[in-house]
């Protein structure tokens, strides 16, 4: 299991990584396209650097994944990084973007913190130990535990999606939440009932999932199961969430076996 040891290290790194991010995001950058088309500055690379710099100095036989310098090492412990999620938002001076560091032990997530320097927050979680959200710098008189929302029937709930096409996929009886660019952080505060993300990479999702999971909710990939690393899924509260999935036509494989059995197989990266 993570320890409050490696939970402090991700605090300190992230503490770091956010102030080089927010200087880089209040100066100005421009992003050019990867070979994928999706946008990068140099903002990106250079907070990735920091991240393993940082990580790698207290733990060096730790091994990495990142979004921007790929896969590094071989370890039953491995920082998955992400290191500007949203440099779209980045590059044009929103600051709805954030930072991502889980730690995976063994395969399965137990750390997990999203920073967001330019919004002055930020949302934590390990296994076991419940989630929370606080101001950024943390204090601890401004740290909340997150609870996911009880609502119990589709007539009742508030649901959004990635795009329109999911969005027109959802439960007709259910209505849309007004489009957000941080739907999920409203899904762990209880604001919104679900969020439907089949899209992105494991560094994009492995925060998140332990997050839902630790504020109540549930995560289903689109193979049936649990894992990050499957292009995303259903993020919900846990009273709809088989209603959802039925409803979704999602594969039934339930178990915490199923939990994040991810694997370090090199993904193109995303944002």
């Amino acid at each position: 299991m993570g320890s409050v040891d490696d939970l402090q290290l991700a605090f300190d790194t992230a503490d770091l990584a956010a102030e080089l991010a927010l200087a880089q995001f209040q100066s100005g950058v421009s992003a050019t396209l990867k070979a994928d088309g999706t946008p990068v500055t140099e903002a990106d690379r250079a907070v990735e650097r920091l991240l393993r710099e940082t990580l790698s100095e207290a733990r060096p036989e730790d091994a990495f994944l990142g979004e921007e310098l790929g896969q590094l090492g071989e370890s039953d412990r491995v920082w998955i990084l992400d290191p500007i999620d949203g440099t779209g938002f980045f590059s044009r001076g929103d600051p709805n973007w954030r930072i991502h560091i889980a730690l995976e032990i063994r395969g399965i997530t137990q750390v997990a913190l999203v920073t967001s320097p330019a919004l002055r927050r930020c949302w934590w979680a390990t296994r076991g130990g419940g989630a929370f959200e606080s101001s950024w710098p943390r204090e601890e008189s401004k740290t909340r535990r997150l609870k996911v929302s009880t609502t119990s029937t589709l007539a009742d709930a508030v649901l959004d999606a990635l795009d329109d096409e999911s969005r027109d996929r959802l439960p007709p009886s259910a209505a849309r939440a007004t489009a957000s660019p941080l739907p999920l952080i409203e899904l762990v505060r209880g604001e919104i009932d679900a969020f439907l993300a089949e899209r992105y990479h494991k560094w994009d999702h492995a925060p998140w999932v332990l997050l839902v999971e630790e504020a109540g909710g549930r995560f289903t990939d689109r193979t049936g199961g649990r894992a990050s690393d499957q292009g995303g899924g259903l993020y919900s509260n846990a009273i709809l969430h088989s209603q959802l999935l039925a409803s979704l036509h999602y594969p039934a494989r339930p178990g915490p076996s199923d939990q994040n059995s991810n694997t370090l197989a090199t993904s193109s990266p995303c944002s």
